[in-house]
């Protein structure tokens, strides 16, 4: 990937990261549940720096399944 597709990317990782991360906050959840978002969006920000392309997919993932109400059972 060129150098100029690659900034794209990261930049469009980012704004996305940025709007999941907004979402959890003002989510009605129990505060662990919560955190166990958070924690994966970390984890997705920390790939994000090594495979932008993966990250996005991850995180399109992650996306779906709060659209989908589902939310990490083992922390309610």
């Amino acid at each position: 990937m060129d150098n100029d597709g690659q900034l794209e990317l990261y930049t469009a990782v980012a704004a996305q990261l940025k709007e999941a991360h907004s979402r959890v906050r003002a989510l009605q959840v129990p505060e662990g549940v919560r955190m166990a978002l958070t924690r994966k969006l970390l984890v997705i920000t920390a790939a994000a720096k090594h495979d932008p392309a993966e990250a996005a997919r991850r995180l399109a993932r992650f996306v779906t399944g709060l659209d989908e109400g589902r939310i990490p059972e083992d922390e309610l």
